[in-house]
């Protein structure tokens, strides 16, 4: 007999045919109600042993957390919180579970203690629910863009460029580390190396993806990037993975458009498609809520949160229009900010970030035109703009409840000589991205992109604080378990 999935089951009017379902399970009551799950949905299907007929050895292996088959008849449940249950007729027992050396139990567990025993985790109701909506978001992002006519592009993982400018890059090599080569001013002799120069593990796949777009038109990557920045916070990773649509003949406010657009859709996707995981985690997050002070508890559920976005229209506004914004807000008058905002040319922080979202305009917000200062080379240079103080870029970064900034992009500079000249300012060598400089040389045109850390959404989507516990194997300052 063909094993059946229980979230198929699930569906399935009950005809009191036999069928197969396996899986694990998730408690066992008076030695004849089997709660089995096998991660294909949130619900468990529930199996009824026949006390009279089972083999007592059998029985006594049900454990939770042990693996298991049923064979049985598919009958209409009498039972209540489901429809249908399996009347078993055997039980196979592929793997038992020692629940006196098994670190999970059958109860609540801190999200501390699931991080500690993470390679067990995803048998919890909790990550099973993220790592589903993980999938459905990663879907979702796909059939948005290939809807759309965009053509996926893998970018390389290994690369010669720092697309960002920011140094914090891991090095590749198979130099060997206790005695590399040595030119003869007595630095490393890369010419040696696996690839003939010093190569590093990716940061963006952006600067590739423009390539694509200035060939193909609409492209997009959505794949791993690495940062060697030492911040052992809530909000980063060492690996994480980003998705990087770049868009031929595009200005700034169609990116804006595409990132909104994009952004409601995969949510609704989720609201649309996940009701019973959002549920899990919405519960665990009412549960969290209710151990916090008044002042510190969320304004929103989970899914108002998701429906504040999909349902609102972003709010639009430069960077100069925020800065004064935040310079008369109360939290900033009454020092309330961390960072107090004192004028145009400050680096906004997320509490700036959440305080326009969450108090004043109550809706995602995008900012535009920020000070070229702040930002990578390749943003395409404003034109001086009347009560701005200082030079200005065409990006945007958009805005959300409770994480702040989720999508930074631009448009991104096409003239030739504006590029070079800022290249210059920041210190970049054009020999090192002649590449790069040819799209400008040869056909340019006007074009723009974003960048998304996926981790990032989905930690929005499902509510987790901690975006160790939204990827599978987290990676971050002293740990590269699994």
């Amino acid at each position: 007999m063909q094993r059946l999935k229980i979230a198929e089951i699930l569906r399935t009017e009950p005809v009191n045919t036999s069928v197969l379902v396996k899986g694990w399970v998730k408690a066992f009551r008076n030695n004849q109600f089997i709660a089995l799950n096998d991660g294909s949905t949130a619900s468990n299907l529930q199996v009824v042993i026949d006390l009279e007929n089972a083999d007592p050895a059998i029985v006594d292996r049900i454990k939770f957390g042990a693996a298991i088959g049923a064979t049985g008849i598919l009958v209409e449940s009498q039972g209540k919180g489901q429809t249908v249950e399996v009347k078993a007729e055997s039980i196979e027992i592929y793997g038992d579970c020692n629940l006196d050396e098994f670190p999970l139990q059958p109860k609540r567990q801190s999200l501390e203690f699931l991080r500690e025993n993470a390679h067990l985790r995803f048998r919890t109701n909790t990550f099973s629910a993220v790592f589903r909506i993980r999938h459905a978001l990663a879907f979702a992002v796909h059939k948005f863009f290939n809807d759309r006519g965009f053509y996926y592009l893998h970018t390389p993982v290994i690369t010669a460029s720092d697309a960002e400018g920011a140094g914090e890059m891991f090095r590749v090599t198979t130099l060997p580390l206790e005695n590399p080569p040595r030119t003869e001013q007595g630095e490393i002799d890369f010419s040696e190396d696996f690839f003939g120069r010093s190569t590093n593990l990716t940061v963006s796949g952006q600067l590739e993806a423009e390539l694509g777009a200035l060939a193909l038109g609409d492209v997009y990557t959505f794949g791993p990037t690495f940062r060697a920045e030492n911040s052992n916070t809530t909000r980063h990773l060492a690996e994480f993975w980003m998705i990087e649509p770049e868009v031929a003949f595009c200005d700034l406010t169609d990116n804006m458009n595409l990132a909104e657009d994009m952004l409601q859709y995969v949510i609704k996707y989720i609201l649309e498609n996940c009701a019973a995981d959002l549920k899990i985690l919405e519960d665990r997050l009412l549960e969290e809520e209710k151990s916090k002070p008044q002042d510190q508890r969320s304004e929103l559920s989970l899914t108002e949160k998701l429906h504040f976005v999909t349902e609102n229209k972003f709010e639009r506004l430069t960077y100069t229009e925020a800065i004064q914004i935040l310079k008369d807000s109360k939290p900033n008058k009454k020092g309330k900010f961390q960072f107090p905002v004192e004028g145009w040319g400050t680096d906004l922080q997320s509490e700036h970030e959440r305080y326009l979202v969450e108090k004043h305009f109550k809706k995602p917000v995008v900012l535009t035109n920020y000070p070229a200062a702040i930002k990578a080379f390749y943003m395409r240079q404003d034109e001086p703009l009347e009560g701005v103080p200082g030079p200005t870029v065409a990006a945007m970064d958009i805005l959300f409840p409770g994480i702040g900034e989720i999508v930074g992009g631009s448009q991104r500079e096409e003239r030739l000589d504006k590029l070079k000249q800022r290249m210059h300012e920041m210190d970049i060598p054009e020999k090192e991205l002649f590449w790069y400089l040819d799209t400008r040389r040869f056909g340019t045109c006007p074009h723009a992109g974003f960048g998304l850390g996926f981790e990032r959404l989905v930690q929005f989507v499902t509510g987790m604080t901690n975006i160790r516990d939204v990827i599978a194997f987290p990676r971050y300052p002293g740990s590269a378990e699994f």
